[in-house]
């Protein structure tokens, strides 16, 4: 028959081992790993920030080439506008 007064004391002395062991191995890794994942989380936030800006400075610079774009419709409208009231002018007179 199996004599659990002698038993119980290794099975806890084996576990306890096991989780001081388990601790002191798993410990220094899983404390590398979280410094990891801030790191990466640091970086795609750094990373998000660079393209929002990117992004920004790229619709800035779209919104200037539109603005350039409009003066010239306009500068060019106005002188289509002015050719026809003049031909209009000729054609009458």
């Amino acid at each position: 028959m199996i004599d659990w007064d002698n038993i119980a004391p290794m099975i806890v002395a084996v576990v306890l081992i096991l989780t001081v062991g388990g601790v002191a191995v798993l410990r220094p890794i899983a404390k590398r790993i979280s410094e990891l994942l801030e790191l990466y989380a640091r970086d795609k936030q750094t990373g998000l920030e660079n393209d929002v800006g990117q992004i920004r400075d790229l619709l800035e610079t779209m919104n200037a080439r539109l603005q350039l774009m409009e003066e010239r419709q306009d500068f060019t409208d106005r002188l289509l506008t002015g050719q026809k009231k003049e031909e209009e002018g000729t054609h009458r007179g």
